[in-house]
């Protein structure tokens, strides 16, 4: 009986277990719903690779997101009792951590949500506009949680703008409004850099093995428990995108789908706003901030931007090639034509000039750091190219921690 309170006293070796359970399963589990998946519709082809003369493309399930979803649910309804068994056995008068209870409890809705909102996502097809309230409405029950329990909407103002700010500053409802959209730039962030195969799954788990290391760093410096708190998500849901991704690698036998990025997302966002490291969370995304800044002229259709942008396949040679929107010049507003002159300037995009019957259209490239890759190394195999983006990740990772822990001094007095 001891050692068996010594063990439930261990919360976050247990987690690791269940997280190596959640890994186990998820790779037996997933291939068996293949054929499910395809039977109902939601499947797609795969488009980069050679296919013999003759024949069509394999059907690849898609949406599997929402087996590891459920998979990871599972894992954490289970895990639920662990963290507070001591404290419901006692059973002594404000004894139990109510707060932290409530908090364990809304972060699993909004990534249960997420997990529901994205499904709906790939079976329906949204559109962009739509998915941009999604996250925000997943995020409502987690940012009254946050209310409730801590309500602080202070934050420490870096120190080049401490003359005009203050050493501190309360933002009140804007605070809110950021933990949103950062929920809501988490979730759509990975959706956007996405194409090739193993990239989603690949960036995402790269993201959260970052995240525990920083986790694991903390607990032997400032506030361990909010730490601890989100190792006990980041484990289990490493442990299930590691599955996804040996199945989503090149080639890839399913594809992940929305639910996967969004279910992503909200799981990096709901660590990082409960266990107060946002700034932190938003620098292990930076080749996903670099990406959405480098799109916006498409994302804000100031360029004309096709539904998918993914690289361009030459069976020939069986590589990857920089993909193209075309359009006159003439259409785009002031705005898209600053931001192509800018572009184009500085040669990060490749442009294409007197295109068409009528020599009246232009190409150029897709403005995503994926044809960026391309523009400056030349056309690659998908597996390759997944490579290169995957030790950018790595390297964004890298620059994040010297930041955190080498430059973070600069703008503020302790780091924290």
């Amino acid at each position: 009986m001891d050692a068996l309170e010594g063990l439930l006293d261990q919360p976050l070796v247990i987690n690791a277990a269940f997280s190596l359970v959640g890994f186990v399963l998820s790779l037996v589990v997933l291939p068996r719903f293949y054929p499910l998946f395809i039977k109902a519709g939601l499947f797609g082809k795969d488009m980069s690779k050679k296919i013999p003369a003759g024949k069509q493309p394999p059907k690849v399930p898609e949406a599997m997101g929402v087996i590891a979803g459920a998979i990871f649910l599972c894992i954490m309804f289970l895990f639920i009792p662990i963290p507070f068994w001591r404290s419901w056995w006692v059973k002594e008068e404000g004894n139990f951590p109510h707060h932290e209870f409530v908090e364990f409890v809304a972060a699993l809705l909004s990534i249960c949500c997420m997990i529901f909102l994205g499904f709906a996502d790939d079976v329906l097809d949204l559109r962009w506009r739509h998915k941009l309230w999604l996250p925000t409405m997943a995020t409502l029950p987690l940012l009254m949680v946050y209310l409730v329990n801590i309500g602080s909407t202070t934050v420490i103002v870096p120190k080049p703008l401490r003359v005009l700010f203050g050493s501190d500053l309360n933002l009140g409802v804007f605070y809110f409004l950021y933990m949103g959209m950062l929920a809501v730039f988490c979730t759509n962030a990975i959706n956007i850099l996405a194409g090739i195969n193993g990239i989603e799954a690949g960036q995402s788990l790269i993201i959260s093995l970052s995240i525990i290391t920083f986790n694991l760093y903390e607990l032997t410096r400032f506030y361990p428990e909010s730490h601890q708190f989100s190792l006990y998500f980041m484990m289990p849901y490493t442990g299930v995108c590691a599955a996804i991704l040996y199945y989503n690698w090149y080639p890839s036998r399913l594809f992940v789908g929305d639910t996967f990025c969004y279910f992503s997302g909200m799981t990096f966002a709901v660590v990082g706003i409960l266990g107060h490291f946002s700034k932190t969370m938003l620098l292990f995304f930076i080749p996903q901030v670099a990406n959405f800044v480098f799109g916006v002229p498409q994302l804000f259709h100031f360029i004309p931007c096709p539904r998918h942008r993914l690289p361009r396949y030459d069976p020939k040679t069986d590589t990857v090639s920089m993909s193209y929107t075309k359009f006159k010049m003439s259409d785009l507003n002031i705005i898209g034509k600053l931001f192509f002159y800018l572009y184009s300037t500085l040669g990060i995009i490749h442009v294409k000039r007197g295109v068409g019957e009528d020599k009246q259209y232009m190409e150029c490239t897709n403005f995503t750091i994926i044809n960026l890759a391309l523009r400056i190394l030349g056309p690659m195999h998908e597996r390759s190219l997944t490579m290169v983006l995957m030790f950018i990740q790595i390297l964004g990772s890298c620059v994040a921690f010297l930041i955190r822990y080498k430059l973070a001094s600069f703008f503020y007095d302790v780091v924290t």
